[in-house]
């Protein structure tokens, strides 16, 4: 699929691994809405960006903000046919720690986020996805999915995470046989230690510690090699069903 004259909603598009997907694709012709929690640096982007980018606040748990944020890219843009979900939260909790079990809630509250957001989402993208007139492809839609190499080699504490990460893993291949008759393919990218403001928070120190552990290149991953691999996704009509590591080799003990 062309990513020029293209729409496409990325989640958690505000800051991070979403924003830089966000520049990508509208630096390369696609209509783009943002959907975040963050409206103020959300509405900041989208205006930097010009009239081809959105924002729409958007909670990706919650069904009808999620339909409300489509209906909105589609009465702007007039179709959608890319959905990259990026949004979701960390969490460091061990299964028991001092102050005892790891609080369900919060565990719960990760796996919503994280995995059922980017399914809630999805689902409801593709519905319009497969309104489209099929291409040369007989493409009508492309999903990319943010995993981690935290579904593999979970570290401590992150079961939660880790968990979340796993199912979104999991994910990408029964999607794409649902939606293969729909003209729709599924991918997933898990990203491997990446310097995002999350990491950045760490502080410099702790950045350079933990980019010891990457085989090659010995630094943490770029949110712009990110994107670059779902605009590969995007444009690749034949990557579908699979779970591509994007880190530098790393394989967490």
């Amino acid at each position: 699929m062309q990513l020029s004259g293209s729409v496409a909603i990325v989640t958690g598009g505000a800051s991070g691994l979403g924003e830089a997907t966000v520049r990508e694709f509208a630096a390369n012709g696609a209509s783009v809405a943002i959907f975040d929690m963050n409206a103020e640096r959300g509405e900041q982007l989208a205006k930097e960006l010009g009239s081809n980018v959105i924002f729409a606040p958007v909670n990706v748990t919650d069904e009808n903000s999620v339909s409300e944020g489509i209906a909105r890219t589609i009465e702007k843009f007039g179709s959608l046919s890319i959905c990259v979900n990026c949004a979701g939260i960390a969490t460091a909790t061990k299964t028991v720690g001092r102050n005892g079990p790891h609080p369900l809630a919060d565990f719960t509250k990760t796996l919503d986020i994280n995995l059922n957001g980017t399914f809630n989402v999805l689902r409801l993208a593709a519905v319009e996805m497969a309104k489209n007139d099929a291409n040369e492809n007989g493409e009508r839609g492309v999903i990319v999915n943010t995993a981690s190499v935290a579904a593999f080699e979970g570290q401590k504490g992150q079961a939660a995470y880790a968990a979340s990460k796993g199912g979104i893993a999991a994910l990408s291949l029964p999607v794409a046989r649902d939606l293969a008759y729909n003209g729709i393919r599924c991918c997933a990218i898990a990203p491997g230690l990446f310097l995002t403001p999350l990491f950045e928070a760490l502080g410099q120190d702790v950045c350079v510690e933990l980019a010891k552990d990457v085989t090659f290149p010995k630094r943490l991953g770029k949110p712009s090699e990110f994107a670059s691999l779902a605009r590969t996704i995007v444009e690749n009509a034949y990557l579908n069903g699979e779970t591509i590591r994007l880190d530098g080799a790393i394989r967490l003990a």
